[in-house]
């Protein structure tokens, strides 16, 4: 019989401290070969005759239970199994919740999941102060549902109103967000954790927590009928519908508020079983696997070593975002070059007012934010160089400047220093052209804004050393970025299959469709915003310097339409100067943003919508898995599982369909080929169907395996 995961010992003052800590792994998650273990720990503990009540408490250093485990999904063949593995535990839950005597819940670190809904059958939950301490119910992300009684649950302790957004978007709480709320009886430093749930303990079982009079009113059955027709709204406008699992997280907190807590348990079961089995499900659970795999993988033959110094060149929106998540995530110093003060400034003017959101919104303390602050300096020389590890080079887009950047930081630096470029279409190689120490030389390439977006490409060329991939993967892991591998060929992954897609969306438009209407399209197909609006917010001049470099790489595919120039020309970058596909006028009624009708006039078109929302989203979309499949094929991308990554953590691709290789795959490569073979019929070469899907078509070969899947 294997070790159990929760052992009981009791105080001399009759309290049973019952550790939770899951043998030979670094997170507490939740197993149903649990149930016995904890039936027996209870039995053991209820065997104590004077026994006061129970505390349970995590075993592990950062985590109290960090969810159940996912993987025992992947397991269930049909919705009758999953449902079961939820009934299972609901009913563990529920004997917690009947016991006689108090259960106090000490938190401390993540209290996610499964880990919430264990708390949450507690009598009582405290928990830590310390940032590591984060509560929710983030099952939402998978396509799942709260199934262990969250959705019931949660209501009942704090309200309709608050529950519901917490259920439905996953969002995570920090101790005092928690504690405000409700969901904790309080929050107190560590060191006094234990002592405090004990102390609760003490008390007695005592009533449940009161709803506010506020709220009791709003679980009436008018302003409750008001709440979910609301929720209702919000949800479908930011899912669009491609999300079932947010309409069945409404469907089932109203049944259990309208019918009961019975009929509310047995209805959340039900629906946790069904949403197992959506291909959405599917589809966002591989992605969860994938990524958490990718970062534990090793990405070189050889171990990192420590980076302790880290400089970057160029204050600009970039630069300023890299050193502030090296300084402020990677708690690494940093030092900044540029070639004025006011560049200097402006880069740690963006991390500190980062942190001031932060002071502001009390998750820090004005102290705390000149000591993160401290870790950050900079000027408009050399000095403070010579001692960096690596050098992140976020200058502009020019050859010979980033060449010259190369030869400064090996004249600077020491023999050992890397020069990562976070260059977004330049080859790697032509960058460490004329260096003296070319193994040294790497890209790194961010996407704005960096401190938001989460996946970062790291691209080694022909005579990059295997020590420098190894230490600038560590660092991006350290950003907290996902570090996709991919290779120096121009545009490299992500701007490569974005660029299609986007003229794509020109093209559209010189055809007379209306802008709204094109990214109106692509949000319906689960995009986060359209590719018009995207250009806006990139800058139209930023993506006019790739397409030549893509067009002149891979031939006239990538030729961007007449319009692109037209409206480069009228001086049109975006939204940083105000002047692009939309209007920025500052208006004291902020609604949905307008399109600027100005545009049609410029291009000499009259805006008409002939094309269906499916007919413009399919051609955007296949230009993108055309290139792909294509990038694939050349292995700039070491497999399928690392595009679909890079894709919907870089630009969006919509998650609920796993990547561009899992949703050709879910589709039919079959399908895909014969779609770009119709498109290509009617609007010309650009949508010539790949070679590498033609075979793959014909062979009726998958880019997973079912194994995989």
């Amino acid at each position: 019989m294997s070790e159990s995961a929760f052992h009981l010992h009791m105080r001399l003052d009759h309290v049973g401290v019952i550790t939770i800590d899951v043998p030979g792994e670094k997170m507490n998650t939740l197993k149903d070969e649990f149930v016995p273990q904890i039936k027996a720990v209870l039995d053991e503990a209820r065997s104590h005759q004077d026994l006061a009540g129970l505390v349970l408490i995590s075993g592990k250093p950062d985590n109290f239970v960090a969810g159940a485990d996912i993987s025992m999904i992947a397991s269930c063949k049909t919705a009758e199994e999953a449902e079961a593995l939820a009934k299972q535990g609901q009913d563990v839950m529920a004997m917690i919740a009947a016991l006689p005597f108090p259960v106090v819940a000490a938190i401390h670190g993540a209290c996610l999941g499964g880990g919430l809904e264990l708390a949450l059958a507690c009598d009582a939950r405290i928990c830590s102060l310390d940032d590591k301490t984060r509560l929710g119910l983030p099952e939402v992300q998978l396509g799942l549902l709260p199934g262990s009684g969250g959705t019931q649950r949660l209501p009942r302790l704090i309200g309709l109103q608050q529950a519901l957004p917490l259920i439905l978007t996953g969002k995570q709480l920090r101790a005092k967000q928690a504690l405000k709320l409700g969901i904790v009886d309080d929050a107190v430093p560590q060191s006094i954790l234990l002592e405090t749930a004990i102390a609760r303990v003490h008390k007695g079982k005592g009533a449940r927590r009161e709803l506010s009079r506020r709220d009791r009113l709003l679980q009436g059955p008018i302003a409750r009928q008001v709440l979910f027709s609301l929720a209702q709204r919000q949800t479908h406008s930011k899912t669009q519908g491609n999300y079932p699992a947010a309409d069945r997280i409404l469907e089932v907190v109203r049944i259990g508020l309208e019918q009961g807590s019975s009929a509310g348990h047995e209805a959340e079961a039900r629906a946790f079983g069904q949403l197992a089995m959506t291909p959405e499900s599917a589809a966002l659970r591989s992605l969860f696997f994938a990524s958490t795999a990718l970062k534990k993988e090793s990405m070189a033959s050889v171990e990192p070593q420590a980076l302790k110094q880290i400089g970057v060149l160029g204050g600009g929106l970039m630069g300023g975002g890299i050193a502030s998540v090296t300084a402020l995530k990677a708690g690494l110093p940093v030092r900044i070059k540029d070639i004025n003060l006011n560049g200097v400034n402006h880069a740690l003017q963006y991390s500190w007012d980062l942190l001031s959101n932060k002071v502001k919104r009390r998750q820090l303390k004005a102290a705390e934010r000149q000591q993160q602050m401290a870790r950050i300096s900079g000027g408009i020389d050399y000095q403070g160089f010579s001692q960096r590890d690596l050098v992140i080079e976020a200058v502009f887009e020019d050859l010979a400047l980033k060449q010259q950047m190369v030869s400064e930081i090996e004249s600077h630096c020491q023999p050992h220093t890397i020069f990562a470029s976070n260059t977004s279409s330049l080859p790697i190689a032509d960058i460490a052209a004329h260096a003296q120490r070319p193994e040294n030389i790497i890209g790194l390439h961010y996407f704005s804004p960096v401190d938001k977006m989460p996946l970062v490409e790291v691209i080694p060329h022909a005579n990059t050393s295997a020590q420098t991939l190894a230490n600038t993967v560590q660092l991006a892991r350290q950003q907290g970025k996902t570090a996709v591998v991919v290779a120096d060929r121009p545009g490299f992954y992500v701007n490569r299959i974005l660029a299609p897609y986007i003229n794509e969306a020109m093209h559209c438009l010189q055809e007379g469709e209306p802008i709204e209407h094109i990214d109106r399209a692509l949000v319906k197909f689960g995009f986060p915003v359209g590719p018009l609006q995207l250009l806006d917010e990139v800058g139209i001049d930023v993506g006019s310097k790739i397409s030549p470099i893509l067009e002149q790489a891979y031939g006239s595919r990538f030729s961007a339409p007449n319009a692109a120039n037209a409206i480069l020309a009228d001086g049109r970058k975006g939204r940083k100067n105000h002047k692009g596909f939309y209007l920025y006028q500052r208006s004291r009624w902020p609604g949905k943003r307008k399109a600027d009708a100005s545009i049609y006039t410029l291009l000499n078109i009259k805006p008409q919508a002939k094309q269906s929302e499916a007919q413009i989203a399919e051609r955007c979309v296949l230009m993108m898995l055309n290139e792909a499949a294509r990038c694939l094929d050349a292995a700039v991308i070491r497999n399928a599982r690392d595009g679909d990554i890079a894709a919907v953590f870089g630009i969006g691709f919509p998650p609920f369909l796993g990547g561009p290789f899992r949703y050709m795959d879910q589709r039919g490569i079959g399908d895909i080929v014969k779609a770009l073979s119709s498109l290509m019929q009617q609007h010309g070469e650009r949508f010539t169907p790949s070679e590498a899907l033609i075979a793959m078509s014909e062979q009726q070969t998958n880019f997973y395996t079912s194994a995989q899947s």
